[in-house]
Protein backbone atom coordinates (compact mmCIF):
# COMPACT_ATOMS: atom_id res chain seq x y z
CA UNK A 1 0.00 0.00 0.00
CA UNK A 2 1.69 3.11 -1.14
CA UNK A 3 1.93 6.21 0.53
CA UNK A 4 -0.31 8.63 -1.96
CA UNK A 5 -3.14 6.35 -0.89
CA UNK A 6 -2.81 7.09 2.86
CA UNK A 7 -2.68 11.31 1.84
CA UNK A 8 -5.71 10.97 -0.07
CA UNK A 9 -7.05 8.72 2.67
CA UNK A 10 -6.69 11.43 4.91
CA UNK A 11 -8.16 14.08 3.21
CA UNK A 12 -10.83 12.53 2.33
CA UNK A 13 -11.16 11.75 6.41
CA UNK A 14 -11.26 15.15 6.78
CA UNK A 15 -13.84 16.39 4.57
CA UNK A 16 -16.25 13.27 5.10
CA UNK A 17 -16.03 14.48 8.36
CA UNK A 18 -15.96 17.99 8.68
CA UNK A 19 -19.21 18.22 6.70
CA UNK A 20 -21.12 16.10 8.58
CA UNK A 21 -20.46 18.33 11.68
CA UNK A 22 -23.44 19.40 13.41
CA UNK A 23 -22.90 22.89 14.66
CA UNK A 24 -24.01 23.94 18.08
CA UNK A 25 -24.31 27.80 19.60
CA UNK A 26 -23.96 26.37 22.97
CA UNK A 27 -20.44 25.25 22.92
CA UNK A 28 -17.52 27.63 24.06
CA UNK A 29 -14.31 26.59 22.18
CA UNK A 30 -11.28 26.24 24.52
CA UNK A 31 -7.91 24.49 25.52
CA UNK A 32 -4.70 24.68 27.79
CA UNK A 33 -1.33 23.57 27.64
CA UNK A 34 0.14 20.64 28.45
CA UNK A 35 3.72 19.17 30.43
CA UNK A 36 4.58 16.39 31.24
CA UNK A 37 8.54 15.40 32.37
CA UNK A 38 10.02 11.90 32.97
CA UNK A 39 13.54 11.81 35.13
CA UNK A 40 15.58 9.79 36.89
CA UNK A 41 18.52 8.67 38.69
CA UNK A 42 20.14 5.20 38.26
CA UNK A 43 22.92 3.12 39.10
CA UNK A 44 24.23 0.12 36.67
CA UNK A 45 26.04 -2.43 38.77
CA UNK A 46 28.07 -5.48 35.81
CA UNK A 47 31.35 -7.03 36.01
CA UNK A 48 32.08 -5.32 40.12
CA UNK A 49 32.06 -2.35 38.23
CA UNK A 50 29.20 0.74 38.98
CA UNK A 51 27.87 3.01 36.53
CA UNK A 52 25.85 6.05 37.90
CA UNK A 53 23.53 8.01 35.49
CA UNK A 54 21.34 10.83 35.89
CA UNK A 55 18.70 11.51 32.47
CA UNK A 56 15.73 13.48 31.32
CA UNK A 57 14.47 10.76 29.42
CA UNK A 58 11.42 13.23 28.21
CA UNK A 59 9.74 16.32 28.20
CA UNK A 60 6.43 16.58 26.61
CA UNK A 61 5.44 20.08 25.96
CA UNK A 62 2.10 20.98 24.00
CA UNK A 63 -1.59 22.12 23.50
CA UNK A 64 -4.81 20.57 23.44
CA UNK A 65 -7.95 22.59 22.25
CA UNK A 66 -11.78 21.72 21.87
CA UNK A 67 -12.88 23.37 18.73
CA UNK A 68 -16.42 21.65 18.69
CA UNK A 69 -18.64 19.15 21.15
CA UNK A 70 -17.13 16.97 18.42
CA UNK A 71 -13.94 18.50 17.15
CA UNK A 72 -10.14 18.23 19.40
CA UNK A 73 -6.99 18.86 18.40
CA UNK A 74 -3.94 18.35 20.01
CA UNK A 75 -0.03 19.08 19.46
CA UNK A 76 3.04 17.97 21.55
CA UNK A 77 6.69 18.15 21.11
CA UNK A 78 8.65 15.39 22.69
CA UNK A 79 11.94 16.62 24.01
CA UNK A 80 14.47 13.75 24.80
CA UNK A 81 17.92 11.97 24.33
CA UNK A 82 18.45 10.74 20.73
CA UNK A 83 21.12 8.85 21.78
CA UNK A 84 23.13 8.99 18.55
CA UNK A 85 25.99 10.90 18.03
CA UNK A 86 26.74 14.33 20.55
CA UNK A 87 23.63 15.25 20.68
CA UNK A 88 22.15 15.78 23.97
CA UNK A 89 18.58 16.41 23.86
CA UNK A 90 16.63 17.16 20.19
CA UNK A 91 12.74 17.57 20.21
CA UNK A 92 10.20 15.97 17.67
CA UNK A 93 7.13 16.64 16.74
CA UNK A 94 5.02 13.85 18.99
CA UNK A 95 1.49 14.68 18.10
CA UNK A 96 -0.22 16.95 15.81
CA UNK A 97 -3.91 15.66 14.82
CA UNK A 98 -7.54 16.43 15.00
CA UNK A 99 -10.05 14.10 16.28
CA UNK A 100 -13.89 13.93 15.83
CA UNK A 101 -16.03 12.04 18.13
CA UNK A 102 -19.51 11.65 18.57
CA UNK A 103 -21.72 8.41 20.27
CA UNK A 104 -19.91 5.09 19.92
CA UNK A 105 -17.82 6.71 16.78
CA UNK A 106 -13.93 8.23 17.02
CA UNK A 107 -11.81 9.14 14.10
CA UNK A 108 -8.30 10.85 14.43
CA UNK A 109 -6.07 11.80 11.71
CA UNK A 110 -2.32 13.32 11.38
CA UNK A 111 0.26 12.92 13.65
CA UNK A 112 -1.38 10.55 15.68
CA UNK A 113 -1.13 7.99 19.32
CA UNK A 114 -0.38 4.66 17.16
CA UNK A 115 -3.30 1.66 18.46
CA UNK A 116 -0.97 -1.47 19.05
CA UNK A 117 0.33 -1.40 22.27
CA UNK A 118 -2.34 1.55 23.51
CA UNK A 119 -4.33 -0.39 26.02
CA UNK A 120 -1.77 -2.49 27.50
CA UNK A 121 0.28 1.07 27.97
CA UNK A 122 -2.76 2.50 30.00
CA UNK A 123 -3.08 -0.51 31.93
CA UNK A 124 0.22 -0.53 32.32
CA UNK A 125 0.31 3.32 33.78
CA UNK A 126 3.69 3.78 34.46
CA UNK A 127 5.42 5.17 31.48
CA UNK A 128 7.86 7.38 33.04
CA UNK A 129 9.63 4.17 34.96
CA UNK A 130 9.64 1.87 31.17
CA UNK A 131 7.83 1.73 28.01
CA UNK A 132 5.29 -0.85 27.69
CA UNK A 133 6.92 -4.15 26.00
CA UNK A 134 6.00 -3.51 22.43
CA UNK A 135 7.30 0.17 22.44
CA UNK A 136 10.27 -1.24 24.78
CA UNK A 137 11.40 -3.49 22.29
CA UNK A 138 10.48 -1.15 19.02
CA UNK A 139 7.48 -3.98 17.72
CA UNK A 140 6.04 0.01 16.63
CA UNK A 141 6.15 3.38 17.52
CA UNK A 142 4.34 4.90 19.71
CA UNK A 143 3.27 7.62 17.69
CA UNK A 144 2.70 8.19 13.95
CA UNK A 145 1.44 9.71 10.85
CA UNK A 146 -1.74 8.20 9.57
CA UNK A 147 -5.82 8.06 10.89
CA UNK A 148 -7.52 5.63 12.97
CA UNK A 149 -10.95 5.14 13.23
CA UNK A 150 -12.61 3.30 16.45
CA UNK A 151 -16.52 2.43 16.88
CA UNK A 152 -17.75 0.93 19.71
CA UNK A 153 -20.63 -1.55 18.96
CA UNK A 154 -21.72 -2.25 22.47
CA UNK A 155 -20.09 -1.57 26.34
CA UNK A 156 -18.25 -5.04 25.96
CA UNK A 157 -16.90 -4.92 22.19
CA UNK A 158 -14.87 -2.30 20.45
CA UNK A 159 -12.77 -2.47 16.83
CA UNK A 160 -10.04 0.05 15.39
CA UNK A 161 -8.89 0.28 12.10
CA UNK A 162 -5.47 2.68 11.19
CA UNK A 163 -3.52 2.98 8.38
CA UNK A 164 -0.08 4.76 9.35
CA UNK A 165 3.18 5.44 7.81
CA UNK A 166 5.20 2.94 9.26
CA UNK A 167 7.97 3.97 10.48
CA UNK A 168 7.19 6.51 13.44
CA UNK A 169 7.51 9.87 14.10
CA UNK A 170 10.96 10.38 14.12
CA UNK A 171 11.18 8.87 10.46
CA UNK A 172 8.36 10.35 8.20
CA UNK A 173 9.22 9.80 4.66
CA UNK A 174 11.81 6.70 4.26
CA UNK A 175 10.29 4.14 1.99
CA UNK A 176 6.88 3.78 0.23
CA UNK A 177 5.11 1.60 2.28
CA UNK A 178 2.46 2.30 5.13
CA UNK A 179 1.20 -0.25 7.74
CA UNK A 180 -2.67 -0.82 8.18
CA UNK A 181 -3.69 -2.58 11.62
CA UNK A 182 -7.05 -3.89 12.86
CA UNK A 183 -7.63 -4.25 16.46
CA UNK A 184 -10.86 -5.90 18.83
CA UNK A 185 -10.79 -5.38 22.00
CA UNK A 186 -13.24 -6.81 24.81
CA UNK A 187 -14.76 -6.19 28.33
CA UNK A 188 -16.61 -9.31 28.55
CA UNK A 189 -17.08 -8.60 32.34
CA UNK A 190 -16.23 -5.57 33.91
CA UNK A 191 -12.57 -5.83 35.37
CA UNK A 192 -11.11 -8.19 32.15
CA UNK A 193 -9.71 -6.48 29.57
CA UNK A 194 -8.82 -8.58 26.11
CA UNK A 195 -7.15 -7.26 23.09
CA UNK A 196 -6.10 -8.40 19.87
CA UNK A 197 -3.68 -6.82 17.00
CA UNK A 198 -2.74 -7.57 13.51
CA UNK A 199 -0.70 -5.46 11.46
CA UNK A 200 1.17 -5.83 8.02
CA UNK A 201 3.92 -3.90 5.87
CA UNK A 202 5.92 -4.40 3.12
CA UNK A 203 5.69 -6.01 -0.18
CA UNK A 204 7.72 -8.43 -1.44
CA UNK A 205 8.96 -9.65 1.91
CA UNK A 206 5.88 -8.16 4.50
CA UNK A 207 6.31 -7.33 8.26
CA UNK A 208 3.62 -8.87 10.32
CA UNK A 209 2.50 -8.42 13.51
CA UNK A 210 0.05 -9.73 16.26
CA UNK A 211 -0.54 -8.47 19.69
CA UNK A 212 -2.38 -10.36 22.24
CA UNK A 213 -3.25 -8.61 25.58
CA UNK A 214 -5.74 -10.14 28.61
CA UNK A 215 -5.83 -8.03 32.17
CA UNK A 216 -7.79 -7.98 35.11
CA UNK A 217 -8.31 -4.80 36.85
CA UNK A 218 -10.28 -3.38 39.84
CA UNK A 219 -9.58 -0.28 42.05
CA UNK A 220 -6.55 -1.82 43.96
CA UNK A 221 -5.25 -4.72 41.55
CA UNK A 222 -4.01 -5.24 38.07
CA UNK A 223 -2.75 -8.30 36.80
CA UNK A 224 -1.89 -8.62 33.25
CA UNK A 225 -0.13 -10.55 30.47
CA UNK A 226 0.56 -9.78 26.54
CA UNK A 227 2.47 -12.23 24.04
CA UNK A 228 4.06 -10.92 21.25
CA UNK A 229 5.04 -12.11 17.33
CA UNK A 230 6.49 -10.10 14.55
CA UNK A 231 7.85 -11.66 11.60
CA UNK A 232 10.31 -9.99 9.12
CA UNK A 233 11.43 -7.29 11.58
CA UNK A 234 12.44 -4.18 9.45
CA UNK A 235 10.56 -6.42 5.95
CA UNK A 236 14.10 -8.62 6.25
CA UNK A 237 13.46 -12.06 5.51
CA UNK A 238 13.67 -14.51 8.81
CA UNK A 239 14.20 -11.54 11.38
CA UNK A 240 11.30 -12.85 13.40
CA UNK A 241 11.04 -12.02 17.15
CA UNK A 242 8.51 -12.31 20.08
CA UNK A 243 7.98 -12.66 23.67
CA UNK A 244 6.01 -11.92 26.63
CA UNK A 245 5.23 -9.66 29.45
CA UNK A 246 3.15 -10.07 33.19
CA UNK A 247 2.96 -7.32 35.04
CA UNK A 248 1.34 -6.85 38.44
CA UNK A 249 0.61 -3.19 40.17
CA UNK A 250 -1.17 -3.51 43.83
CA UNK A 251 -2.11 0.07 45.17
CA UNK A 252 -3.48 -0.20 49.23
CA UNK A 253 -4.12 3.56 49.06
CA UNK A 254 -4.33 6.41 46.95
CA UNK A 255 -0.63 7.24 47.74
CA UNK A 256 1.13 3.75 47.16
CA UNK A 257 1.70 1.87 44.61
CA UNK A 258 3.83 -1.59 44.41
CA UNK A 259 4.69 -2.96 40.94
CA UNK A 260 6.46 -5.93 39.65
CA UNK A 261 6.86 -6.86 35.85
CA UNK A 262 8.52 -9.75 34.15
CA UNK A 263 9.83 -9.87 30.47
CA UNK A 264 10.98 -12.26 27.91
CA UNK A 265 12.06 -11.18 24.76
CA UNK A 266 13.33 -13.70 21.51
CA UNK A 267 14.27 -14.31 18.23
CA UNK A 268 14.63 -16.71 15.94
CA UNK A 269 17.51 -18.20 13.85
CA UNK A 270 17.95 -17.23 10.26
CA UNK A 271 17.61 -20.31 8.01
CA UNK A 272 20.89 -22.10 8.42
CA UNK A 273 22.11 -20.47 11.17
CA UNK A 274 22.14 -21.84 14.32
CA UNK A 275 21.78 -18.98 16.67
CA UNK A 276 19.05 -16.01 17.07
CA UNK A 277 19.35 -13.05 14.59
CA UNK A 278 19.74 -10.88 17.11
CA UNK A 279 21.26 -12.58 20.51
CA UNK A 280 22.61 -9.62 21.68
CA UNK A 281 19.76 -7.75 22.26
CA UNK A 282 17.75 -10.99 23.45
CA UNK A 283 16.78 -11.44 26.94
CA UNK A 284 14.46 -11.23 30.26
CA UNK A 285 14.01 -8.27 32.48
CA UNK A 286 12.62 -8.50 35.52
CA UNK A 287 11.54 -5.12 37.80
CA UNK A 288 9.78 -4.45 40.69
CA UNK A 289 9.39 -1.54 43.16
CA UNK A 290 6.96 1.36 44.88
CA UNK A 291 5.65 4.10 43.85
CA UNK A 292 4.65 7.60 45.81
CA UNK A 293 2.13 9.78 45.12
CA UNK A 294 3.19 12.65 47.86
CA UNK A 295 0.74 15.91 45.59
CA UNK A 296 -1.13 16.12 42.35
CA UNK A 297 1.15 15.99 39.92
CA UNK A 298 4.14 14.48 41.10
CA UNK A 299 4.72 10.50 41.21
CA UNK A 300 8.63 9.39 42.54
CA UNK A 301 9.28 5.39 41.81
CA UNK A 302 12.14 3.82 43.94
CA UNK A 303 12.61 0.18 42.04
CA UNK A 304 14.98 -2.45 40.97
CA UNK A 305 16.01 -4.33 37.87
CA UNK A 306 18.10 -7.59 36.69
CA UNK A 307 18.57 -7.58 32.53
CA UNK A 308 19.51 -11.20 31.82
CA UNK A 309 20.65 -11.83 28.38
CA UNK A 310 19.81 -14.66 26.32
CA UNK A 311 23.46 -14.20 25.32
CA UNK A 312 25.66 -16.92 28.24
CA UNK A 313 28.86 -15.04 27.12
CA UNK A 314 27.08 -11.71 28.11
CA UNK A 315 27.45 -10.70 32.05
CA UNK A 316 23.82 -9.58 33.76
CA UNK A 317 23.32 -6.31 34.60
CA UNK A 318 21.35 -5.26 37.94
CA UNK A 319 20.19 -1.65 38.23
CA UNK A 320 19.03 0.65 40.93
CA UNK A 321 16.33 3.74 39.82
CA UNK A 322 14.52 6.22 41.16
CA UNK A 323 12.26 7.72 38.98
CA UNK A 324 10.20 11.13 38.87
CA UNK A 325 7.18 11.98 36.87
CA UNK A 326 6.04 15.48 37.21
CA UNK A 327 3.08 16.48 35.32
CA UNK A 328 1.17 19.86 35.36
Amino acid sequence: MKKPILLWLLVSGFFAIAFGQNETNDFKPHGKPLALIFTNFNTAFTDGETHPNFEITRAYLGYEYNLSKEFYAKIILDVGDPKVGGLQMTAYLKNAYVEYSKNNFTASFGMISTTQFKVSEKIWGLRYIEKSFQDAYRFNSSADLGFNIDYRFADFLSADFSVINGEGYKLLQNDDYVRPGFGITLNPVKKITARLFADTMGDTVKQQSLATFLAYKDKKLVLAAEYNYQTNYSMKDGQDIYGTSFYATFSPNNKILLFGRFDDLKSKALKGKSLPWQLSKDGRLIMAGIEFNPVKGVKVAPNFRYWSPADDTMPGTSFAYLNLELKF
